[in-house]
């Protein structure tokens, strides 16, 4: 088991049953590294995606492991999978930025109306805590993708409103780019080296967060233990440019061809915002990361202050681009995944660079 919890924290998990939808994803596969050897009872593997299921079923051979195919666009689907569940987290989501823009529609089917029916059948189920993930381009958001997981938050923190004391928890959680997560970057940098191509980057001074799957994990354990019913939750997490990330991937890999520049895709940002400044007047620094408690107004405003925040004006986002790393700050982060442990070990034995 890694991750900065210790067995106190992950014991609250002891002989009770979490549902992962997306659980087939590289999220899903971190959470079982994690949990597997622990007191839990079982974890429900939720997806559509039966090959992946079916590759993970035979690699795991665990009777702890359940899976379920489905689809969280479907209330029927996912209500069925989540009965006798104590724990959800709720990964399944469409994450490409350019495939989002092509087809929003499908952003909207999944990112939207399957996060809204993934957290109605939880309530229904009795669910006794929910985790939405998130992404830091639900900030300020100019992509379908992030605009669908920017309108997956509000339609939890909308209905967590409206909850009972006694009711399922809803907490959510929001985090920039995952290192070598699936259909991510680094993978990329890395499969260029082996074809022995060079290294392409959109914009060399394009600025993104950084962080392990294991920080996204711990993350979402931290706001399992930590939250309140409809708390966000966000790490202090570093950054680096895309170019910086390609040198350190080139450096670690000995690799000496240029990084070319192919320009930005459909719906990429610059610089990403992990909380805006709009937010950070009422988040609260705790550990390494934010909370930011719901909004539990309502609509009668006239019950409330009607002063407003002062401090709004003299306030600045939380965005990529105020403290990044440099390349030696990136490497060292890389040679902590595992990926890049694995890729440098096999690349030794294959004699590829």
């Amino acid at each position: 088991m890694s991750g900065k919890f210790d067995q106190k924290a992950i014991s609250k998990f002891d002989g009770k049953v979490l549902l992962i939808t997306g659980g087939t994803g590289s999220f899903g596969n971190a959470v079982l590294r994690r949990f597997l050897n622990t007191g839990i009872r079982e974890i429900r593997i939720f997806s559509r995606d039966e090959k992946k299921q079916d590759d993970m079923r035979t690699k795991l051979q665990n009777d702890k492991v359940k899976f379920y195919i489905g689809d969280v666009r479907s209330y029927d689907s996912i209500r069925q999978a989540m009965t006798g569940v104590d724990y959800v987290f709720h990964a399944a989501a469409l994450k490409q930025v350019p495939s989002c823009e092509f087809y929003p529609m499908e952003a909207v089917r999944t990112n939207i109306m399957g996060t809204e029916n993934t957290m109605r059948a939880a309530a229904d189920a009795g669910v006794k805590r929910f985790v939405l993930l998130s992404t830091d381009k639900a900030v300020y958001p100019i992509n379908a993708m992030g605009i669908s997981k920017s309108m997956a938050e509000k339609v939890v923190r909308a209905y967590s409103r409206t909850l009972p004391e006694d009711s399922t928890v809803f907490n959510i959680t929001r985090y920039g780019n995952v290192m070598a997560s699936r259909g991510s970057v680094i993978p990329l940098f890395v499969e260029q080296i082996k074809e022995g191509k060079q290294l392409t980057v959109t914009d060399p001074t394009m600025t993104r967060f950084l962080m392990s799957l294991d920080e996204a994990v711990d993350l979402v354990i931290y706001a399992f233990l930590n939250g309140n019913q409809g708390d966000t939750f966000i790490p202090i997490a570093p950054a680096s440019t895309i170019y910086d990330l390609a040198k350190a991937v080139s450096s670690i890999f000995n690799y000496d061809k240029d990084v070319r520049v192919i320009g930005t895709r459909h719906g990429e940002k610059k610089h990403e915002t992990l909380i805006s400044r709009e937010e950070l007047v009422n988040a609260e620094r705790i550990d390494d990361f934010y909370r930011i408690p719901n909004d539990t107004r309502d609509l009668n405003y006239a019950k409330y202050t009607v002063t407003g925040h002062n401090e709004l004006s003299g306030m600045e986002d939380y965005t990529s681009n105020q403290t990044l790393l440099d390349v030696d700050g990136v490497k060292e982060l890389l040679l902590n995944l595992p990926y890049i442990k694995a890729q440098l070990k096999g690349i030794e034995e294959e004699g590829l660079v």
